[in-house]
């Protein structure tokens, strides 16, 4: 069963940093780019960062560049997006999505709709 995990969400005063994990299983994730993708209410899904399989090429939102890093850990099934310097702008559910290599990090972070598998999401809040 293919399973994308994410935790770290939470309440954040703006200004403040976070960092997400997204835990895989059940698929070959080294094969497999892995996008955060974030929906706030009311709004459109925005791919947000996105890793390539070789973990060689990363994509991110302009509206998070310089604010937010995407890495992963192949020894451990996991990406993580450090987020710094919050915004209330980035309150959002965020979540974790895997596609396969046949399309870029920028190319699934543009068009969401296209990748495999999606995790169920973990709220994120900046609020002072």
């Amino acid at each position: 069963e293919v399973q994308l995990v994410e935790s770290g969400g939470g309440l954040v005063q703006p200004g403040g940093s976070l960092r997400l994990s997204c835990a895989a299983s059940g698929f070959t994730f080294d094969d497999y780019v892995i996008g955060w993708v974030r929906q706030a209410p009311g709004k459109e899904r925005e791919g947000v960062s996105c890793i390539s399989s070789n973990d060689y090429y990363t994509h991110y939102a302009g509206s998070v560049m310089g604010r937010f890093t995407v890495s992963r850990d192949k020894a451990k099934n996991t990406v993580y997006l450090q987020m710094n310097d919050l915004k209330p702008e980035d309150t959002a559910v965020y979540y974790c999505a895997a596609g396969t290599a046949e399309f870029t990090p920028y190319y699934y972070c543009a068009n969401p709709e296209f990748v495999n598998y999606w995790g169920k999401g973990t709220l994120v809040t900046v609020s002072s």
